[in-house]
């Protein structure tokens, strides 16, 4: 499975509810979630970890398909390494 892929899996299942919540109410949604996982990474629950990040995957994935954003293109600023310094690993300051 690819993001491409996944991406449009969520918009099949998920876009006309997504659609008549809007892009607000489908952000608020997405971070509610991002709440969650950040229980489930205070508790370090492997499997309450990967439930949650695939939950807030798709609620981007809903948000990008709302907004008109592939995912996937989207991506293609960190190929070649951080966008600001070029490196692998970054090399930024802190």
């Amino acid at each position: 499975m690819d993001l491409a892929w996944f991406q449009k899996r969520i918009g099949d299942i998920y876009l006309e509810k997504d659609g008549r919540r809007g892009v607000w109410g489908t952000y608020a949604w997405m971070v509610e979630e991002v709440g969650e996982l950040a229980r489930a990474l205070r508790s370090g629950d492997g499997a309450s970890l990967r439930e949650e990040f695939a939950d807030v995957l798709a609620w981007l994935a809903s948000l990008a398909n709302l907004c008109g954003i592939d995912l996937a293109v989207a991506a293609e600023k960190y190929a070649a390494g951080c966008p600001k310094c070029l490196k692998t690993p970054c090399a930024c300051p802190e």
